[in-house]
């Protein structure tokens, strides 16, 4: 087992299903973070309004992801779509991810425990 801390996110625009294997100090086996919702703004009164809080949420949405990934050495990130990317982007735009080590895949919908096998495997643990 590598003594790396590893984490691996499955992502889409509603929500972000975390596994990692360290806590603040440790690394150790795998487990479950509990899912990250998005915050989903309706019956906004323009588009640009729309525009404003999606943006708004979205930055909110990947502070509260980047929150687990404290002290992470190695991510993964999977899921449907180019939301993935945009998390990409957003963590090396921050000083304390500029230099993570970040793979991207994609996905369709899993469930917690097939992200938890996918990350395990994508990190032959």
């Amino acid at each position: 087992m590598s003594e790396k801390k590893l984490a691996g996110i499955w992502i889409d625009t509603h929500k972000a299903v975390v596994v990692k294997n360290h806590d603040a100090q440790n690394a150790f086996k795998f487990f479950l973070c509990s899912p990250v919702k998005a915050t989903i703004q309706y019956g906004n009164s323009s588009e640009n309004a729309a525009n404003n809080a999606e943006q708004t949420n979205k930055v909110k949405f990947f502070k509260e992801v980047e929150h687990l990934l404290t002290n992470s050495e190695e991510v993964y990130v999977t899921g449907p779509g180019t939301i993935q990317e945009e998390f990409k982007h957003y963590l090396h735009d921050t000083a304390q991810f500029k230099n993570l080590k970040i793979t991207l895949d994609t996905a369709q919908q899993m469930s917690d425990e097939e992200v938890l096998e996918t990350v395990k495997k994508h990190f032959n643990a």
